[in-house]
């Protein structure tokens, strides 16, 4: 397994950039744990000591793993876990990148959990809750659950900074300008947003993918610019839709890899995502049907009603 950059690397305040030499990262990790008792809430010290980095590799590790080659169960395991991380994440200075990474992680560690559960039915004077949109519910595995949980979640609140762009983006590219709703999934809208694994930006590129799509990563970091990155990503996205024809799958694409995609359907001699699902890893099952419900939420949209691309 590869080794993950720890998930806290603390930057220096500027009061100690100004005194010191540049910190390196074993000095950085110091730093963070001073910072941590100097400024952590004491609710947050009571339940939460900061970590070694060992601790903090091994959970990245973990938790990317296990989204990758585990199941469903397996990743709901982890909700108190990644809970905790999230506290203390957001009570330190400057964490809002990690943090908001973590937070849709954890979205989909809920969704696993209620997948892996018995089903309850409401109390008998309690009424039934809207069923979803009728759409590709019935055929996308998970998309019920994510239409409930994402009703429950309130709107992003930078979503509006950066939507209108977005959208004359996509649009211009021919891409149905509602699909720009994926960075939600991606990143919470943040452009800064960073993943253990090395993803970055509103549409969090690798940096391999990235520069397949013409986005440098030096001097200057293009992943987190929102336009470059956002022409980037509908580029890629018109591309896969028309390498397999749907968008189920090219959303799949996009999030496991085309290659992954392209073996599975043929192993499974499938023509759909709904026929792959299950062969696919627990992270890419889950994004489907959490983007598609994204959208039929937050634009009303009927996600089986998505056009394809349009002729440029």
């Amino acid at each position: 397994m590869r080794r993950l950059r720890p998930l806290l690397p603390l930057l220096a305040t500027p009061l100690l950039l100004a005194q010191t030499p540049a910190p390196q990262e074993d000095d950085l990790f110091s730093v963070g744990q001073a910072l941590f008792e100097a400024y952590a809430p004491p609710e947050i010290k009571k339940d939460f000591a900061f970590p070694s980095r060992e601790q903090w590799d091994a959970f990245a590790a973990r938790l990317e793993k296990t989204r990758e080659t585990g199941t469903l169960a397996e990743l709901a395991a982890y909700e108190t876990e990644a809970r905790t991380a999230l506290l203390a994440l957001r009570a330190l200075p400057d964490y809002a990148d990690y943090a908001d990474w973590l937070e849709a992680r954890i979205n989909e560690i809920v969704v696993a959990k209620e997948a892996t559960q018995p089903v309850t039915p409401p109390p008998a004077d309690q009424p039934a809750p809207p069923p979803p949109p009728k759409s590709l519910n019935t055929d996308i595995p998970l998309y019920d659950l994510w239409i409930t949980r994402t009703r429950e979640r309130p709107r992003p609140v930078r979503a509006d900074e950066f939507l209108p762009d977005l959208k004359k983006i996509f649009t211009a590219e021919g891409l149905p300008p509602g699909l720009v709703w994926l960075v939600e999934t991606e990143s919470m809208f943040n452009p800064q947003a960073k993943s253990p694994a090395g993803a970055r930006g509103l549409f969090q590129f690798m940096p391999v993918t990235a520069k397949a799509q013409g986005l440098s990563l030096f001097p200057f970091d293009e992943r987190t610019h929102p336009e470059k990155s956002a022409l980037a990503a509908a580029t890629l996205l018109r591309r896969l839709h028309g390498m397999f024809g749907s968008w189920p799958l090219a959303l799949a694409a996009y999030n496991g890899g085309e290659g992954r995609v392209r073996r599975t359907l043929k192993a499974q001699n499938a023509q759909t995502f709904a026929q792959i699902a299950d062969a696919l890893p627990v992270e890419t099952r889950l994004y489907v049907p959490k983007v598609l419900a994204t959208l039929a939420v937050r634009e009303g949209l009927d996600p089986a009603s998505l056009p394809a691309p349009k002729a440029k």
